[in-house]
């Protein structure tokens, strides 16, 4: 069974970027370049992947979800640089380094024999749903590389989760997510809806944690997809045997509900039928190309050159042999 390894591009950049103190030899900042490649190296080494998929969240990517819910991301924390660097950038500074490094990087990127998309308009998240779905990848086996939870609900017999944020990498897997959270994958959307998502500026259901939903709804652990309606069915049930406010609360909510479920879902990502004809010809049908000579002759002005590449040489001959 063939592997590919689909990468959230941002997530992992800005990872590096507030963490990895590389300096070019120009003097500039560049932990969100350069860690990026060492991070793909790594993970890379970690997977054997067959093929290696990056996916970008396009420009104005949330804006289709902003249309459901304004507020959707609002209030998200600037990523800053590592602290330790002692560089005193101005805001601007710091931006424009941050710019720098991403446009570095796709130029790095553009060396290897990969796929790589950025649609506008289009969050990473739905693309990356796109792929595992795609047809032309249906009997490989997809490894998501992100720390973004979203991704748990495409967990199936041939799509995993590694969660890099945890040391080691964290695996999720369906049968790990039912373990930990006794939810199933297919019902995960939903099950995130009623709690909400902090980090994407979306209120929950007021009191209901994963435990709550778990204790209510045990039926979301079954290997069968609920709706929203399947839910409040059992949430008026439960009440006629007893009240609760936590209970009541699930109904005052079911606009919340609903909501959540819309941005959140990945079962149907919102995403063209022809970009999903772009994704499955990238996946199965393009020329692959690796310019070593390009890729070097970067490293050298960068200054990274000494670094040790050779597990990311090896892959990128291998990709293109097949």
């Amino acid at each position: 069974m063939r592997k590919i390894l689909i990468i959230d591009a941002l997530n992992m950049f800005f990872r590096c970027y507030a963490r990895d103190p590389s300096i070019s030899i120009q003097g500039n900042p560049a932990g969100g370049c350069i860690g990026f490649m060492k991070s793909l190296q790594k993970s890379i080494r970690l997977t054997k992947p067959d093929d290696v998929v990056i996916v970008w969240d396009g420009g104005g990517g949330s804006r289709k979800r902003r249309q459901i819910n304004a507020n959707y991301k609002a209030g998200r924390k600037v990523v800053h640089l590592p602290k330790d660097m002692g560089y005193d950038f101005s805001l601007q500074q710091e931006k424009d380094n941050k710019v720098w490094q991403q446009a570095r990087l796709l130029e790095y990127l553009d060396h290897l024999p990969i796929c790589q998309f950025m649609f506008e308009d289009v969050e990473a998240d739905d693309v990356i749903a796109a792929i595992t779905q795609s047809k032309g990848v249906s009997e490989d086996q997809k490894i998501i590389l992100s720390n973004d939870k979203d991704f748990m609900q495409l967990c199936d017999d041939k799509t995993i989760l590694m969660r890099p944020a945890k040391k080691p990498w964290e695996i999720l897997n369906t049968n790990r997510i039912l373990e930990d959270l006794k939810i199933h994958p297919k019902n995960m959307a939903l099950a995130r809806a009623m709690v909400g998502d902090a980090s994407d500026n979306l209120p929950g259901v007021p009191g209901i944690g994963f435990g709550r939903v778990v204790k209510f709804y045990p039926f979301l652990s079954r290997d069968e997809e609920y709706s929203a309606q399947d839910l409040f069915n059992a949430t008026n049930n439960l009440l006629q045997e007893k009240k609760s406010k936590y209970l009541e609360a699930v109904l005052e909510h079911k606009d919340t509900i609903h909501e959540n479920y819309r941005i959140m879902q990945l079962y149907q990502p919102s995403i063209s039928y022809q970009r999903r004809q772009m994704i499955n010809n990238c996946l199965t049908d393009r020329d692959k190309h690796f310019n070593l000579t390009g890729l070097k002759l970067m490293l050298s002005e960068d200054g990274f050159m000494s670094l040790k590449w050779e597990v990311l040489e090896q892959t990128m001959r291998r990709i293109i042999s097949e």
